[in-house]
């Protein structure tokens, strides 16, 4: 059985890292910078993104046990209008990050990172208005082939 991107990634201190590592990314992209940088982000969001993206990718629930529903990020991002040029630069910086995370180098974990990261970003900016994202939707979860259904 194959490992879990989760698990071949490194587990909880290497999505720490991509998160902390993506995070700077977009701090430094000039587009990027203002949404990465306003004064009410939370102030755990980078643990808190790295939880997510740990749950998603087949790690622990603790993004689901301590933060919400995958209803709540999708309205935490919707109605912002046209996105789609910080969406391309957000899976930029993300396919950056992981060279600064030092996450494995392998073409096929490489890719389905990358798919996730895609898919990730057109779901997030498809909703325009946050009364329109159904509540209790469960976090997703991604693997080597792409989304899981449950």
């Amino acid at each position: 059985m194959r490992a879990s991107l989760y698990e071949f990634a490194g587990g909880d201190p290497a999505l720490l890292a991509l998160a902390q590592a993506h995070h700077q990314r977009c701090l430094q992209d000039p587009e990027l910078n203002h949404p990465f940088s306003h004064p009410g982000q939370h102030p755990e969001h980078v643990a808190r993104l790295a939880a997510y993206w740990a749950q998603v990718l087949g790690g622990p629930s603790t993004y689901s046990d301590r933060c919400g529903t995958e209803s709540g990020v999708l309205r935490m991002h919707a109605g912002n209008g046209d996105m789609s040029d910080l969406g391309r630069r957000f899976v930029a910086c993300f396919v950056q990050a992981m060279d600064d995370a030092d996450l494995p180098d392998d073409p096929a974990f490489r890719t389905a990172m990358r798919e996730y990261m895609t898919w990730a970003v057109d779901r997030v900016l498809t909703h325009e208005d946050r009364d329109q994202v159904p509540p209790g939707l469960a976090v997703p979860q991604w693997d080597w082939d792409g989304p899981v259904t449950r």
